[in-house]
């Protein structure tokens, strides 16, 4: 099982893992049962380190402790300050990848060592390599990393039928998640996915929605109270929670009730937020979101060479797609009804992992050519942006040119490689730069210095410059100035390794502790439900083991909260029992009271006298021959 390659789409809300089992991918739970890895990490005050579910469950009471989205700061110098330690974005993702990958383990039954990873189409090289970097910590060798809509696109690949698969067609992927929008073309047909093009905004994601939702709130309570509670960290917690929850559901309703209790108080007394939000107002109040999308969108499809009636089908990835605002925009765009089939949450990693699965060999009649997102050059004279490899390049890929010296006598040059778009190289992002030493002296224009760009499959970066009379030769691999050195990373992986057993007695408890709280609710709603039919003495019970496991509970005697758990557990059996028992025993009752009330029927149509037995009989078998 070594061999085997999961698929991890690393989000900016939530995660996902896949493997291929059988020649179809399968998404596997986490510990706690879900599909959903909540990209989330806390620290206790005491040390302790949360990761997924629990970290997100004591994000409300643990704000300031507590990181999220992180994955709009990869690539970048951004770090996260816990009392006198500093974590970089690689650090906290591998935290993630961590526990992702000891579920996995959990769940298979043998260890994980190497995963296809997923970024955003949009990523820059730097934020690839952070992305790399961040699996290395977490002990992953990370094989590939390969965009998020290019991913879909395997998924939906492999999951085309027999009759569609002798075609080709051309396909937009629009894949709107928690904090980026990509869009691709891709041709698939034949077992190949080929990518067209793409184009995205990487700072455009379903948290922009929240974060409006949670603006009209705040502006809400600030007119009613003249309270502003951006503030307290701890009512903007409960704030962003609630917005995620509204948002989801109106996906589904018109209407959303959002009541948070207690929000803030005053020399008046405690204040409550308790509004209503239309769908038709948030569609309102997010109605630029919906239309940045369609930017991306537009050049993507420029960039393939196609018009929009060459788009046989629009498939939708990522939860935020789920809007309906959203899906109107597509349907209005390409007069096409987006296509489904597979969850949009669990998609990319399903993808992920059939490219694992054809890198390990596994599956054999696909082929995916992916693109790079960005053009890659260098600063020329002038302050020039000369491009080398233009976006949306099939990757892998190596592209030379030859270039010259500025000045008579130049004996040393600087390579100043950039990616973008723009003309000028000072308005283009700067991956790095490298000096080509001990040329020549020669007139201007004499030498001949041979560039050489080549992007690998997982789109990173190497540079070499080459003296074509000397044959002297200088080359790097790109890295920002926020990629982590090798020992970085070794110190890193050795962190994650002593904080492994610790994180699986994290894990352990979060169980035991899920299990208890699932009790205590599933008691409390038996008593509501049944109420007056649980025998008095039988109620008494059950509310002095909620409480007895609710005080263990507050404690760390994880077997003295299973043993709670178990008691409070059996005796909801007795009770439910009792109730089921007494159910049929009054089946029973109204049954012999029903046939006694037709016998005093027939006695009462009968005769003034009782009848005698046989009549009785014979009047039944005669009603009964009818």
């Amino acid at each position: 099982m070594a061999d085997k390659i999961v698929g991890i789409d690393l989000g900016t809300t939530n995660s996902v893992v896949s493997i291929v089992e059988g020649g179809e991918p399968i998404v596997i739970p986490s510990a706690e049962g879900d599909y959903l890895f909540p990209s989330v990490v806390g620290f206790s005050k005491t040390g302790e380190r949360f990761v997924g579910s629990v970290a997100k469950r004591q994000a409300v009471s643990n704000p300031d402790r507590t990181v999220i989205s992180i994955k709009r700061h990869m690539g970048t110098d951004y770090k996260v300050q816990i009392d006198d330690k500093q974590f970089s974005p690689q650090e906290i993702s591998a935290m993630i990848l961590q526990k992702i990958k000891t579920d996995a383990e959990t769940y298979l039954g043998f260890p994980i060592e190497k995963a296809v990873i997923t970024v955003p189409a949009y990523f820059s090289d730097s934020e690839r390599q952070a992305t790399k970097d961040a699996g290395t910590i977490a002990g992953l060798e990370v094989v590939r990393i390969i965009n998020e809509p290019t991913a879909s696109c395997m998924a939906y690949g492999l999951n085309k039928g027999e009759d569609d698969n002798a075609q080709t067609e051309n396909v937009l992927i629009w894949d709107l998640g928690g904090g980026t929008f990509d869009v691709s073309i891709v041709e698939v047909g034949g077992g190949l996915v080929e990518v067209k093009s793409t184009a995205g905004d990487s700072h455009l994601g379903g948290d922009d929605w929240d974060q409006r939702i949670m603006d009209w709130l705040i502006e809400d309570f600030k007119n009613r109270y003249n309270i502003d509670l951006r503030a307290d960290r701890l009512a903007m917690q409960r704030l962003k929670e609630v917005a995620e929850n509204t948002k989801i559901k109106l996906s589904y309703e018109t209407t959303a009730k959002v009541n948070l209790p207690f929000i803030a108080a005053d020399a008046t007394g405690p204040k409550h937020l308790d509004v209503e939000l239309t769908r038709a107002k948030f569609q309102e109040l997010t109605a630029d979101l919906v239309e940045r999308c369609e930017i991306p969108a537009m050049r993507a499809i420029k960039d393939s060479g196609l018009n929009l009636h060459q788009i046989n089908k629009v498939f939708l990835v990522g939860g935020s797609t789920r809007m309906p605002a959203v899906q109107d925009k597509v349907r209005a765009l390409f007069n096409r009804e987006p296509a489904s089939g597979i969850d949009p949450d669990k998609v990319v990693a399903m993808g992920a992992a059939i490219q694992g699965a054809v890198i390990a060999g596994e599956v054999k009649d696909m082929v995916l050519l992916d693109v790079t997102s960005l053009s890659l050059g260098i600063e020329t004279v002038g302050g020039i942006f000369t491009k080398l490899i233009e976006r949306n390049s099939q990757i892998p890929c190596s592209k030379t040119r030859i270039f010259t010296t500025a000045a008579d006598g130049q004996t040393v040059v600087e390579v100043h490689v950039l990616q973008g778009e723009r003309e000028l190289a000072a308005h283009n992002k700067s991956l790095g730069r490298f000096e080509l030493r001990n040329i020549p002296p020669a007139p201007r224009g004499v030498p001949q210095i041979e560039v050489t760009f080549d992007i690998d499959a997982n789109g990173i970066v190497n540079v070499s410059a080459k003296d074509m009379v000397t044959g002297n030769q200088q080359k790097i691999t790109i890295q920002s100035p926020t990629s982590l050195s090798k020992d970085e990373i070794d110190t890193m992986v050795k962190e994650a390794a002593i904080y492994a057993e610790e994180d699986g007695k994290r894990r352990e408890e979060a169980t035991v502790r899920n299990k208890a709280n699932i009790e205590i609710d599933t008691a409390e709603h038996t008593m509501r439900e049944l109420g007056e039919r649980i025998n008095p003495d039988h109620q008494i019970a059950l509310r002095n083991l909620i409480d007895q496991l609710r005080i263990s509970l507050q404690a760390t005697d994880l077997a003295k909260i299973a043993a709670d758990t178990k008691l409070l557990q059996d005796q909801l059996y007795a009770i439910s029992t009792d109730a089921y028992y007494a159910l049929d025993t009054g089946r029973v009752a109204a049954k012999d009271q029903s046939e006694e009330a037709k016998r005093q029927e027939i006695y009462d149509l009968s005769s003034d006298e009782e009848p005698e037995d046989d009549e009785l009989f014979g009047w039944f078998n005669q009603e009964e021959g009818k």
